[in-house]
């Protein structure tokens, strides 16, 4: 049976339409994965395009090397460039290189950049070109100043940015005189809620779509893992072992019944747990097989929750009190 297509979502109040499920490419080019080489990638990317995955996000620092992600698509996407949504990143404060002439949030590096992914993207434009991380260093209106030179000149499309907090997003807004922010990517799951007392209300306040990162917490949220271990071949149990030993495993059995009790998988209930939020435009997940992305894809429309429904989900994962709040 064919499952049925992937809607697209507003980023915002924008006009920029991406996939319900969106293919985080973190892992094209990362030593050890399937997706190191050209063939991994592309078969990643081709059966990403025919289950309508077609929202893909990258970034100039992801791969083994710099830039690596960006060329293993550039090379995948070559005769199909306008079949998808390509957004990536740069300025990453602790991974991107310097470039001679500014810090990383400056007119300096952005030309820099953007010129660079381009080049690595093989392509005239780029759909979303997010900064990666706020740059302390950089007044937030001669990035966006750049930024919007760039959008006039048809070599980006959309702006948006990543890990900002709450009043970095209102201060971005109130500083645009140009160009605005679309979206914001921050890290977000069942798992990682802190985004919830900041960062979705400031989205919500100024018309940014949520692309919440991490939205699998590295596979915990999959099914495929329990108290007693996980898949040998996955991240989690090669390179970070301690999110399995630490993982909430009274709360994910919790979970792990209520969707035994309703017939669903934990990857679908995780899905359409996130879609059920306005605010989310696409829910990034990683994949380094085929299987991955359509498995991700079929989840993204197997099962529509009601109120009652996403709250027991709520409960289950409560939102710790926030420290701050004394």
């Amino acid at each position: 049976m064919t499952s049925p297509a992937l809607p697209l979502r507003p980023v915002g109040r924008s006009g920029l339409r991406v996939s319900a499920v969106g293919l985080g490419c973190n892992n094209f080019g990362r030593a050890g994965t399937a997706t190191e080489t050209i063939a991994g990638t592309r078969a990643v990317l081709d059966a990403a395009i025919d289950v309508g995955v077609t929202f893909l996000d990258t970034a100039d620092v992801y791969g083994r090397e710099f830039g690596l992600s960006e060329t293993l698509m550039g090379e995948a996407l070559e005769g199909r460039r306008d079949r998808v949504v390509v957004a990536t990143k740069f300025g990453h404060a602790d991974l991107a290189p310097a470039l001679p002439g500014g810090a990383k949030g400056s007119r300096a590096h952005i030309r820099r950049a953007v010129e660079g992914s381009l080049r690595r993207l093989r392509t005239d434009w780029i759909d979303l070109y997010q900064l990666h991380t706020p740059d302390p260093s950089t007044p937030i209106d001669e990035t966006l100043d750049a930024l919007t030179d760039l959008v006039r000149e048809g070599k980006v499309r959309y702006i948006g940015h990543s890990n900002f907090t709450g009043w970095q997003i209102a201060e971005a807004e109130y500083a645009a005189s140009g160009v605005r922010f679309v979206s914001t990517q921050n890290q977000y799951s069942l798992l990682a809620r802190a985004a919830e007392r900041e960062v979705i209300p400031a989205a919500a306040r100024f018309g940014l779509g949520l692309l919440p990162f991490f939205p699998l917490h590295n596979g915990l949220l999959t099914g495929k893992f329990t108290r007693e271990g996980g898949p040998e071949g996955s991240r989690i149990m090669r390179q970070r072992p301690h999110l399995w030993r630490d993982a909430p495993w009274d709360a994910l059995e919790r979970y792990r019944a209520f969707c035994d009790a309703r017939g669903i998988s934990m990857l679908e209930a995780t899905f359409a747990w996130f879609l059920a939020n306005p605010h989310v435009s696409s829910v990034i997940a990683g994949a380094t097989s085929p299987e991955q992305v359509r498995a991700n894809a079929a989840a993204a429309t197997a099962w529509t929750p009601d109120a009652a429904d996403i709250a027991e989900i709520d409960a289950i994962f409560a939102l710790p009190a926030d420290p701050a709040a004394g």
